[in-house]
Parts: structure tokens; C-alpha cells; sequence
């Protein structure tokens, strides 16, 4: 009798929340969460996303971002350049700080990328990154639009 196949989603579900775990204690030792890194990177490269849409970029309650946001400016790595206020869209801005924290969890990721790829070897490594982008792409142009 043959054993069923491992589930290929299962086994990606598995190496992400491994790769996660590893990535948010390496961030975590340098002053920054998973979510804080992902609102830097999405400020970095496009500034004066609003809340809202930062928080559906990371799949979060916009309360959830401000919260975080807020964080991230108490900490001097993001900085409003509009006036607070109840229904105004926020102008908010990566500082040369927060520029530097974003480099510092690049630089994690970086290293996390290179134990999977010292796991696999480099070709591997490379291929998995495809085929993972090509799944990710195929399945969210199945989504239905929220809209």
C-alpha cells in the first residue's frame, strides 16, 4: 500500500510559518516587528499611502495600522507631514531613521533568504521563489474583487 503524497500547501504553510518564526526573532532583535517592517517597506516605496490602504496591503484592520504607524513614529522612523484630524488622509513619510531600521530588517531577510538557500543550494532556492510567485499571482487572480 502507497502512502498519500505530502499536501504541496501543507508543506508551503509549514516552511512559511518556519521562515516567519525565524524572520520575526531576527527583526525583533533589531527594534522592529513583522508588521512595522511591512508598513516601512510599503511606505519606503510608495510615501503617503493612507491607513487604510496600508492595512489592506498586510491584510489588517486600519485601526490595527494606525496603531502601529504610531508606534513607528514614536520610535522616529515615520513622521506625518499633514495636520491629525478626523477624515484628513495622512501624509506619512519613511524618515532617514526609519530608512535605516527598513535596511537593518532588509538585511535580516536577506540572511533568512540565505539559510534556505544553503538548505537547498542557490538554483533551488531560485526555483522555489519562482514557482512560489507563480502560485501566489495564479491564486490571487482567482480572488473575487471585494468590490
Amino acid at each position: 500500500m502507497t502512502q498519500p503524497p505530502i499536501s504541496p500547501s501543507l508543506l508551503l504553510m509549514m516552511l512559511g510559518r518556519r521562515l516567519r518564526e525565524q524572520a520575526e526573532t531576527d527583526l525583533r532583535a533589531q527594534g522592529l516587528s513583522m508588521r512595522q517592517f511591512s508598513a516601512l517597506g510599503h511606505l519606503a516605496h510608495q510615501p503617503g499611502l493612507s491607513y487604510s490602504e496600508l492595512a489592506r496591503r498586510d491584510r489588517i484592520t486600519t485601526q490595527s495600522m494606525q496603531a502601529t504607524l504610531l508606534q513607528l513614529q514614536e520610535i522616529g522612523a515615520v513622521e506625518r507631514l499633514s495636520a491629525p484630524g478626523r477624515g484628513r488622509t495622512a501624509d506619512l513619510q519613511v524618515t532617514e531613521s526609519g530608512q535605516a531600521l527598513l535596511e537593518r530588517g532588509r538585511a535580516v531577510l536577506r540572511a533568512v533568504d540565505r539559510k534556505l538557500a544553503d538548505a537547498l543550494g542557490n538554483e533551488e532556492a531560485g526555483q522555489l521563489a519562482g514557482f512560489t510567485l507563480q502560485a501566489l499571482t495564479a491564486l490571487s487572480e482567482q480572488q473575487p474583487s471585494s468590490d
